[in-house]
């Protein structure tokens, strides 16, 4: 039997974010907090108008603070509405693109992935087309 500690953890920093994602949907953003999250706007399972995908084809850090509308939290993804200079626009953020995330107030952070073996892999999944599985134990740990 072998023990994959990387999958057990990269999980349950996931979980940590849809519990924050919970409170904020239940309480609102209160006392200064706000949320920092960076995605890959490429990964095939990310939802987001094409307008932004063009200016930010790679990866993009969004704030959840004071103007944001609809958040629903799923299983494998959220979902919610921010303003990019006053347009308002819909973005689905599967949980597997989620490279970082950090609440500045809080002094807290936590990155997920590294960035790089990532973009790669995104390149070959949209290449082949063969499935939607990205294998996250070539990956090297990062401090």
């Amino acid at each position: 039997m072998t023990i994959n500690y990387k999958k057990i953890m990269n999980a349950n920093i996931i979980n940590i974010l849809k519990d924050v994602l919970k409170i904020i949907d239940k309480e609102g953003i209160v006392n200064g907090h706000h949320l920092y999250i960076t995605f890959m706007t490429n990964h095939p399972k990310v939802v987001i108008p094409s307008w932004l995908k063009e200016k930010y084809p790679n990866e993009i850090t969004i704030i959840i603070q004071y103007e944001y509308y609809n958040l629903k939290i799923f299983k494998n993804y959220f979902s919610i509405t921010l303003s990019f200079n006053n347009i308002k626009a819909d973005l689905k953020i599967d949980y597997d693109a989620i490279i970082s995330f950090a609440d500045p107030q809080a002094n807290f952070g936590l990155k997920i992935k590294d960035n790089g073996n990532l973009q790669k892999n995104v390149r070959k999944l949209r290449k082949s087309k063969k499935n939607n599985v990205i294998d996250f134990n070539n990956y090297k740990k990062t401090n």
